[in-house]
């Protein structure tokens, strides 16, 4: 499922997300109920999207969160497309701004990036919006002027720097998400990771036992990559991630690393 941000009426969205639209104050006038207002709008549609997913986020259910009806929401909030804009702006600013930059940018864009991890995997129906159409909003902005501000030291030049942080930002997305599908994939299934790639290897066997012959490079980096994992390997801790969430990590972890040397690599060229 793929959200497009800013499909709403422009100027409300906008307005909306820079707090510059009176709709945004609260109510306060009597009654037995608190007056709604935008963000209490806001942080019920997360809610829901956090513990359902997107695809059951609707201003029905919002409302019914907040003990209201759909329609009690339409003056604060005009439309779904204008609450998804504000969700995702809203959780984008739970994620740090301020990383020390005097231990190098190398480390600081990593932190960083652990951070983005971990919070994509909080809130994993932020994947769903795309980034074809960004939100424009505060929120997502602070996350950029956070990024430029940490690798503005790594002495790119600046077209180069500037699709370099579109690389890292949709990287980190991407594994992120495969690491998200990994973590739903057992309880909407009812099958462990462990599971179905038991079934289906031995299968595979069964299928094409010549399978080592048809694709000799593939088969042979399978069995030293298992050999390394052998070698290497600690007994998985109780109540570990997914197999294979653990292994989306750890290729974030190294392809971060590749990344990185790029960078440093086409600086080093740049001087």
């Amino acid at each position: 499922m793929v959200v497009f941000a800013g499909q709403g009426d422009a100027r409300r969205s906008m307005a909306l997300l820079w707090r510059t639209a009176v709709s945004g104050v609260a109510r306060t006038g009597p009654g037995p109920k608190p007056g709604l207002d935008v963000d209490t709008i806001v942080a019920a549609g997360v809610a829901v999207a956090d513990e359902q997913g997107m695809a059951a986020l609707s201003m029905r259910a919002v409302g019914a969160r907040l003990k209201r009806t759909a329609m009690a929401l339409y003056t604060y909030v005009p439309s779904k497309s204008e609450l998804v804009d504000l969700m995702h702006d809203r959780v984008l600013a739970e994620l740090p701004t301020a990383y020390d930059t005097g231990v190098g940018w190398r480390r600081a864009i990593t932190e960083w990036a652990d951070d983005a991890w971990a919070f994509y995997l909080r809130h994993p129906w932020v994947l769903q919006v795309s980034q074809a159409r960004p939100v424009l909003g505060p929120g997502e902005y602070a996350q950029l002027e956070t990024v430029v501000r940490i690798l503005d030291g790594a002495g790119l030049d600046p077209l180069r720097l500037r699709r370099v942080i579109a690389v890292l930002f949709q990287f980190v997305r991407g594994m992120a998400r495969v690491a998200a599908e990994h973590r739903q994939a057992a309880p909407e299934t009812g099958v462990s990771d462990e599971e179905w790639w038991a079934e289906r290897s031995a299968l595979l066997k069964e299928v094409a036992p010549d399978f080592a012959e048809r694709f000799p490079a593939l088969a042979a980096l399978e069995a030293r990559a298992s050999l390394a994992a052998d070698t290497g390997a600690e007994a998985d801790a109780e109540g570990a991630a997914p197999y294979m969430e653990r292994e989306a990590q750890e290729a974030f972890r190294v392809g971060l690393e590749v990344i990185l040397d790029g960078v440093e690599a086409a600086a080093e060229k740049a001087r």
